[in-house]
């Protein structure tokens, strides 16, 4: 056997992969620069990688097509660098529901609402701009509606679980509502039509999602026991 010529495997070294992770970062931030100031039709991939400072025939490789750029766009948007993990296997996701207070658990959602929306409200408003005229972006923005939903959906169950579901709403109801006052389109129209800030849409959307959420009763019972520990502070041992 040793006289007999073996198959090679593929020239791989960290230097190598760093440098394949900078060239996808990069193709992926001009992608998004030009789809949102151009919109999907208007943007091509020749644009895209003199953008980006690479040949076409690279974004093809790593990529595919115009659509995978905008699916993989998409994804590094609404989750961040570690692209490759759902939002519901998120660190960030995962410390809403971790959250024992139910009030709390609610604000989080607030922040991580705020901070997601900052990075990817735009390129979902070119998503929903182009999802009637292809059926791939429209089989796409169904998805990422149904995903939301979910995960909106998780949060809620989460309340209800613990009992701190306002007793106005089934969960069916109390997810819709989540779902819709979280939706980037509601963040739009504040941030850019109406020149609120992030911060100012994150503390009135938390406030909001607790006022409309969480039983009443149980948060002033909840907050007296806070007040009472508060006041009594446990002696150092």
């Amino acid at each position: 056997m040793s006289g007999q010529a073996r198959s090679r495997r593929p020239y791989d070294s960290p230097r190598r992969r760093e440098q394949a992770a900078e060239t996808r970062r990069r193709i992926l931030l001009e992608g998004q620069r030009l789809f949102e100031r151009d919109g999907y039709a208007a943007t091509s991939m020749a644009a895209i990688a003199a953008a980006s400072g690479v040949a076409l025939k690279t974004i093809y490789l790593t990529f595919g097509g115009k659509f995978d750029v905008l699916r993989a766009v998409w994804h590094r948007a609404l989750r961040g660098d570690r692209d490759d993990l759902p939002v519901g296997e998120q660190d960030w996701f995962r410390d809403v529901l971790q959250e024992r207070d139910p009030r709390q658990r609610l604000l989080l959602n607030a922040r991580n609402s705020r901070v997601v929306k900052e990075r990817a409200a735009a390129i979902m408003e070119v998503i929903r701009a182009a999802a009637p005229g292809d059926d791939e972006i429209g089989a796409l923005w169904g998805r990422i509606q149904a995903d939301f939903h979910a995960n909106q959906r998780a949060v809620v169950d989460s309340i209800a679980d613990d009992g701190a579901l306002t007793p106005r709403l089934d969960r069916d109801a109390a997810a819709d509502i989540l779902w819709a006052l979280n939706h980037p389109t509601l963040y739009r129209l504040l941030t850019v039509e109406r020149g609120w800030s992030p911060a100012r849409y994150e503390a009135w959307l938390g406030d909001l999602l607790a006022s409309q959420l969480l039983d009443r009763t149980r948060q002033r019972a909840s907050g007296e026991e806070r007040e009472r520990r508060d006041s009594n502070p446990r002696p150092p041992a």
